[in-house]
């Protein structure tokens, strides 16, 4: 009885939330997913039409092969360099790491108009970079783009994630390091066995804040080469601004809806399955 009720309190808290969930997120969906499925203005059912007609759209195709790219060469950098530079500040005693702790989230404070500006000047082809080099090269309208914009979502995120990943080893009992010591275990080993594991927990949501970062880079790329820049660079989100002005809304339901699928296959298996459990790594 007691159990029940408690169940009855819970969901009475939760009611709110998931009103608002459901009213604001699932319901709008809902409709997305309706019109996917439907012609221009709703009124007659294409069935799978509207899918065939992005998937031979060049532009999607584009869009698509591009995100999903920079996703997965600037994702695995940002998490690797991060989690390198997080044990560096944590294990570190030299005064460079506590002064980088202290100013490793000034990045995300640079707004981005103020780094677009920096990015013109550095890799314009009359820019400072092209002068120090004695070159000519279009940095922002070449192949070379898509470096430019690793380097930039690198150079702009890494900081928060290194503050994330120091949250999760201030975690990791100190004592197993000094354990593992010991032992004779070295630093490689000490991170094989203990450090990645007690990061476990905190990975999953560090890799879903990593992906929902990565969509929103947009604003960087817009201004730096406005509504059609170099290929190599045109994504997704270039595509729905294009399509949202020519009011294409039957292709805008279905490339959404095969985004979000792609999304939840991404997320899936890393998603957090509970806290960590650090009994195991004493066995």
């Amino acid at each position: 009885m007691k159990k029940t009720f408690a169940l009855q309190k819970d969901f009475l808290f939760l009611l709110p939330s998931l009103l608002g969930v459901s009213v604001f997120v699932f319901l709008p969906f809902g409709d997305v997913v309706r019109r996917s499925f439907t012609s221009l203005d709703a009124s007659r059912f294409t069935g799978f039409e509207n899918y065939r007609a992005i998937w031979d759209n060049t532009a999607f195709r584009l869009a698509m092969g591009n995100t999903l790219k920079f996703l997965s060469i600037s994702i695995p950098l940002l998490l690797a360099v991060s989690l390198l530079l997080a044990n560096m500040v944590h294990f570190g005693r030299h005064s460079i790491c506590t002064w980088y702790k202290k100013f490793c989230l000034l990045p995300m404070a640079v707004p981005t108009a103020s780094l677009v500006f920096v990015w013109n000047m550095l890799f314009h082809r009359f820019g400072i970079l092209n002068s120090i080099l004695n070159l000519s090269t279009d940095w922002l309208h070449s192949s070379l783009a898509f470096a430019v914009l690793t380097l930039s979502f690198l150079w702009k995120n890494t900081g928060y994630y290194v503050i994330l990943w120091l949250t999760g080893l201030q975690g990791i009992p100190k004592s197993l390091y000094e354990a593992a010591a010991l032992d004779g275990a070295g630093p490689l080993a000490r991170f094989r066995y203990i450090t990645l594991p007690g990061l476990k927990p905190m990975a999953s949501a560090v890799l879903i804040l990593a992906l929902t970062g990565a969509f929103r880079s947009y604003r960087e790329i817009y201004l730096l080469s406005g509504e059609y820049p170099n290929k190599s660079i045109y994504m997704i989100q270039h595509m729905f601004h294009n399509w949202f002005r020519d009011m294409a809304m039957e292709k805008m339901s279905a490339a959404a809806v095969v985004i979000v699928c792609i999304f939840a296959v991404l997320v899936y298996p890393f998603r957090k399955k509970g806290g960590g459990n650090f009994d195991s790594l004493n066995t």
